[in-house]
């Protein structure tokens, strides 16, 4: 029977999908490449009012902090934002210049599909793109078949990140 439920706990292990977060780049080290190892200090942007409801229709949920991190500097903002692809949030670093997007990297994916979001021939699409009317972005992303979820969680973290930096130059 010991031998039964051993094997059994064994097999439930093995079959369940691992969990642990890949890497890709460290937040620091993607700050310090933006900003040429001089990262500003970090600014914060409140999420309230007019802020809060563009977030909101964008991610089609509330943005879930009272405050958004981003560092400025040079006529770049650099913002480190969090989203679910399936079950588990992508981290990905995004920097803004003039506001269009002028880079956008993937730096923690914690999903266990759709990983393919991390590779050039995904990112360096958003290169150039900026907001228009109803906070769409101005080209159309190219999907990734097998990871839908993901492109649809980088296209809004994009979208959200072009949509903080024109609320952190109206403030200007």
């Amino acid at each position: 029977m010991r031998v039964t439920l051993g094997f059994i706990s064994l097999w439930v292990v093995s079959i369940l999908p691992a969990q642990s977060a890949e890497v890709f780049q460290e937040p620091n080290v993607f700050l310090s490449e933006v900003f040429a190892n001089s990262v500003p200090d970090p600014s914060f942007l409140w999420l309230k009012g007019e802020i809060k409801e563009a977030a909101r229709n964008v991610l089609r949920r509330d943005a879930g902090v009272l405050r958004q991190r981003y560092w400025h500097a040079d006529g770049r903002t650099a913002w480190i934002l969090d989203e679910i692809g399936k079950t588990q949030p992508i981290t990905t670093g995004i920097s803004i210049r003039n506001g269009e997007v002028e880079r956008v990297q993937i730096l923690i994916y914690r999903e266990s599909h759709g990983w393919e979001v991390r590779y050039p021939f995904f990112t360096d699409q958003f290169r150039g793109m900026t907001l228009r009317q109803e906070n769409e972005l101005s080209s159309r992303v190219d999907g990734i078949s097998g990871a839908t979820l993901s492109v649809r969680a980088i296209t809004k973290l994009v979208r959200l990140a072009l949509l903080y930096d024109a609320f952190v130059q109206q403030e200007q």
